[in-house]
């Protein structure tokens, strides 16, 4: 039988920084934005993140693929991680709240556990980790604010888009697993994915937005933009598939959790916003769900507790 996947301390240290890189994300989009498109902020998210990426592979010695094989997967993953849920995310929150985008998108680890079930011989379903998604879940759903969900069943296309995008993203983590059997290191498979991530966007923003046509953007919009590319992206994705090859993809989706709570603790430590007594109980929940899916606390408590029982026999 297939043994679950567990993370070690460094494992985790990844997931908890992917996660503050992520969260930042959402500073930088919420500057840049005022002033660029949606789909203009992405394009040159991915293309500045793959020259800074092709580079540091080039600079670190390392070579990229060559083989035809490999690149028609990292269109394949720039599909499936970027362009396919960016495209209905950008859609969605067109027409839906983003609190509630924001909760549609947190089942992506639940995705991913179905999926991973069913697609993987080594990441099967447990009971510890659906207990443990669920509970991570609904602190998403407490820390956002379950008012959010109010908007739900309006604009119905959009929540399944949004919904879409998280399957999307779970595929992705499946379907990215191959690149530690090609033999392609986490970094020059960052940089493949992101690359060809921006082949794939180019000829969309330029049909959409028709970029050329805006205004210059102001110095704090490119050094949103440099934010983005350089720490929410090219760094992430480094981290993202370093992750994925050593903890596999159920665990790496947990990161969809984490990334609520990194926003709202950067929004209170930048912005100066303030943190409620949900977000609190939200954070709380997604630790309880991230100690059961990890499952070594349980380990832990299990003999205690059955050592009690005997004892209570005995007496």
């Amino acid at each position: 039988m297939a043994s679950q996947k567990v993370m070690g301390p460094a494992d985790w240290g990844r997931l908890v920084v992917l996660s503050i890189l992520w969260g930042g994300s959402f500073l930088f989009n919420g500057i840049a934005v005022k002033e660029l498109p949606p789909f203009t902020i992405v394009a040159l998210r991915v293309g500045l993140a793959a020259l800074v990426l092709l580079t540091l592979v080039r600079l670190m010695g390392q070579a990229m693929p060559k083989d035809r094989r490999v690149w028609a997967a990292f269109f394949g993953m720039g599909l499936l991680n970027n362009l396919i849920p960016f495209s209905l995310i950008v859609w969605g929150q067109t027409q839906i709240a983003s609190g509630l985008a924001s909760i549609l998108n947190a089942t992506t680890p639940l995705w991913a556990v179905i999926v991973a079930h069913v697609l993987t011989a080594d990441e099967k379903l447990t009971g510890n980790r659906l207990i443990g998604v669920i509970a991570g879940f609904l602190g998403v759903v407490v820390m956002i604010g379950p008012e959010a969900l109010s908007g739900f069943g309006t604009g119905t296309w959009a929540q399944l888009a949004v919904l879409a995008a998280a399957l999307s993203y779970s595929l992705a983590g499946i379907f990215g697993r191959r690149f530690k059997a090609m033999g392609v290191s986490p970094l020059a498979t960052a940089a493949g994915q992101v690359t060809a991530s921006a082949i794939m966007l180019a000829p969309v923003t330029l049909v959409i937005d028709q970029p050329w046509t805006l205004p210059a953007p102001s110095p704090a919009t490119w050094a949103a933009i440099a934010g983005i590319a350089l720490l929410s992206t090219a760094l992430a994705y480094v981290l993202f598939f370093r992750i994925l090859s050593t903890a596999g993809a159920t665990n790496l989706m947990l990161v969809t959790f984490l990334i609520p709570v990194s926003a709202i603790v950067l929004g209170s430590l930048v912005l100066g916003e303030r943190l409620e007594a949900k977000h609190l109980f939200g954070m709380a929940m997604i630790a309880a769900g991230l100690a059961a899916i990890d499952g070594r606390l349980f380990a832990l408590l299990r003999p205690k507790a059955e050592g009690k029982r005997v004892q209570r026999r005995q007496a």
